[in-house]
């Protein structure tokens, strides 16, 4: 959604506003506020108004609004379009259920509050001191309304919705009615999750003589099987996840682009500011994407490859200090880490590989450790192979891969009579442990020749 709300106000010189809608409380989470700021910043959604930033409708925050809300609340009450309902939670859950056994038609609040005083209503089971407010759903209550990507949509009726709560805290629902008005907010992009809900929002304008913005809602994402994508489920419906893993967030924001919207040009590989120039709601796809992870590694993939070596090093240091992997970045382990980025660069697809690709490089002689399966595919000529290219490096000058690989060559093709696709497996195993590496010769000049040799021996002594 912050996507297409950023686009949409980029589009058309807006204000793309970031407000933080905490107004329930139950399910507030402290740190939350610094993820979401976190998570869009590096996406590079900044925003032009929000909690942070100021703007001229400050506070960006609901629970720094509250006096801004019941001048609405009174005005809902004074003119019959809102109650106060003292029912209890108890009464409520029980009403919950007897509903679902007689599997009624009609759900909801039963008004029992509706016209009563607080003594009248005070007389009969299940009152509650402190009240909520609820909003009046008129019979004519208008079901359908006009949305930007989906033309007409229809929408269940409404029960007799909460606005105001018993602590004092408006609900989401009378909040954003209020907030966009006061804040002059002229499109609201949400989920479609939220068309059930449009409708109350649209009577809550016409209550309170106020004009709605316009709404678009966007398709929900599906798992593969079709399914909802879950935040208990499924990691990769929490935005910092793909952080995580390693994506850059250049290639993500062309992927969530493709998910609602078609390539803007002949590649699907597209800057946001390409998207921005060509966006058009009419193009907005309303059938619920599938979140195919397979289509994202292709992306990441490729905006990897169009880096350069050395901006592809910056955000891998990068993405090890957020991870934590690298807490503080040493100077010569950054350098080396540079020099060798080149090596994997074309066999990356998220950032998160890029260090157990070259752990060989940052692992001390002494405790690297060789892999079962490596071990396991050292042939009977291991030993051989191993004594004759601990002679050849041991006189190679410069240590330089040209060098190495020529050296090499001479002693085991040449002088053993080893086919070339079999005669550097030994060599590849003894320094960096493992059957699959980044080119050989050039990870063994980055080694240098002491550790070449070193790790060399080291093998040869256990065989």
């Amino acid at each position: 959604m912050s996507l297409f709300n950023k686009a949409y106000a980029q589009a058309t010189g807006g204000a793309f506003v970031l407000r933080i809608e905490d107004t329930d409380r139950a399910r507030y989470v402290a740190d939350s506020e610094q993820q979401i700021f976190d998570t869009l910043r590096w996406l590079g959604f900044d925003w032009d108004e929000g909690p942070d930033v100021g703007g001229p409708y400050a506070p960006y925050r609901q629970s720094e609004r509250l006096d801004s809300y019941r001048p609405f609340v009174e005005q809902l009450l004074a003119s019959g379009h809102a109650y106060h309902c003292w029912c209890s939670t108890e009464r409520l859950a029980g009403l919950r259920e007897q509903q679902q056994a007689a599997k009624a038609s009609v759900t909801g609040y039963d008004r029992l509050c509706l016209g009563k005083t607080r003594d009248e209503r005070a007389a009969l089971p299940g009152f509650s001191d402190t009240p909520v407010v609820r909003m009046l759903i008129p019979d004519d209550a208008p079901l359908s309304f006009t949305d930007v990507i989906r033309g007409e949509v229809n929408a269940p009726r409404p029960d007799d919705q909460v606005i105001l709560k018993a602590d004092g805290f408006p609900t989401y629902h009378l909040a954003v009615v209020v907030d966009d008005h006061l804040m002059g907010i002229t499109h609201v992009v949400r989920g479609e999750e939220w068309i059930s809900s449009t409708p109350k929002h649209i009577l809550l304008y016409r209550f309170l003589g106020l004009t709605p913005p316009a709404f678009a809602h966007m398709p929900l994402l599906r798992n593969t099987d079709k399914s909802k994508i879950s935040k208990r489920k499924n990691p990769a419906a929490r935005l910092v996840w793909f952080r995580e893993q390693g994506y850059l967030p250049e290639a993500l924001r062309n992927f969530l682009q493709l998910l609602a919207y078609p390539p803007v040009g002949e590649s699907e590989v597209a800057t946001f500011d390409e998207f921005v120039a060509a966006f058009d709601w009419a193009k907005v796809s309303a059938v619920g994407p599938i979140f195919d992870l397979t289509k994202l590694n292709w992306l990441n993939g490729e905006y990897i490859r169009a880096l350069t070596p050395d901006a592809l090093a910056d955000r891998i240091v990068e993405h090890l200090e957020f991870t934590g992997e690298w807490a503080t970045a040493n100077p010569a382990d950054v350098e080396l880490l540079r020099r060798a980025t080149p090596l994997i660069q074309e066999r990356l697809t998220v950032l998160s590989e890029a260090l157990p690709k070259l752990a060989f490089l940052f692992t001390g002689d002494v405790d690297l450790v060789v892999a079962d399966d490596a071990r396991a595919q050292l042939g009977d000529d291991a030993g051989p192979v191993l004594d004759a290219s601990i002679a050849a490096l041991a006189i190679v000058e410069p240590f330089s891969a040209d060098q190495i690989q020529a050296a090499l060559r001479a002693a085991l093709v040449d002088g053993l009579g080893i086919k070339p696709r079999f005669a550097f497996g030994p060599v590849r195993v003894g320094v960096t442990g493992s059957r699959v590496s980044p080119p050989l010769f050039e990870s063994m000049e980055l080694l240098g020749r002491e550790s070449t040799l070193s790790r060399l021996r080291d093998l040869r002594s256990t065989l």
